[in-house]
């Protein structure tokens, strides 16, 4: 697989198959997306893997927590603007309509939209939980960094077979996360990521969502 199949055919999978990945396959992802660009070498990023046991107490932990208060937002950081105009509240909106379309879900079900969120506290299946989290001195330039970081991770996968899914939804539940974790106050938790093998069966993995033409976002300045 080449650098453009392989930025092509990423995709965000929501279902995966119950089947380990190694720990020296992990190690070998990381030491590829070690070498993600990184201004002024700063390298400024932390990363927590879960597998195994680890991960089943963190989901369980995490689970608990949303028994607990199923209303609570331990979110730090915005995921999106509180009132996401035009262009991109349609844009989100049509990728969430096409997944529950995937899914058989109508928007009058509730439950079952509710439902599958939460498989965002499972990693959808995934055998192997990434959480990303920087030192709080850091700013806008050092969270580029990172996510130039997760790419990384996510194309490396990639190409030893595997497949990602980075995961914001895990931010609402930042301080049971980072707690878990053994996060010190001075960093703060960005976001997770699931990693392991896609189920080819699962159909919302047959989900592609659109992008815009290089016109409407890129502007060219020739003299």
């Amino acid at each position: 697989m080449n650098i453009t199949e392989a930025i092509k055919s990423r995709i965000s999978t929501r279902a995966f198959l119950d089947k380990p990945v190694a720990e020296e396959t992990l190690r070998e992802i990381l030491d590829i997306a070690r070498w993600a660009p990184s201004g002024g070498n700063l390298q400024p990023w932390r990363v927590h893997v879960v597998m195994g046991a680890g991960r089943d107490r963190l989901i369980e932990t995490v689970k608990k927590a949303i028994a607990a208060n199923p209303l609570a937002d331990e979110s730090e950081l915005a995921v999106y603007p509180a009132k996401l105009p035009p262009p991109w509240r349609d844009r989100r909106y049509a990728v969430g309509e096409a997944m529950y379309d995937l899914l058989g879900i109508p928007r009058e079900d509730k439950p079952a939209r509710i439902a599958h969120l939460m498989r965002n506290y499972e990693f959808f299946g995934a055998p192997v939980g990434l959480f990303f989290s920087l030192d709080r001195q850091f700013d806008k330039g050092q969270w580029a960094h990172l996510g130039m970081l997760m790419q990384s991770i996510a194309l490396a996968a990639l190409d030893k077979g595997l497949a990602t899914c980075m995961q914001e939804a895990w931010a609402a539940r930042a301080k049971t996360v980072s707690a878990f974790l053994g996060i010190k106050e001075n960093e703060q938790l960005y976001c997770g990521m699931a990693l392991g093998y896609a189920d080819p069966a699962a159909k919302v993995n047959a989900l592609r969502s659109s992008r815009i033409s290089t016109d409407e976002f890129a502007t060219f300045i020739s003299h």
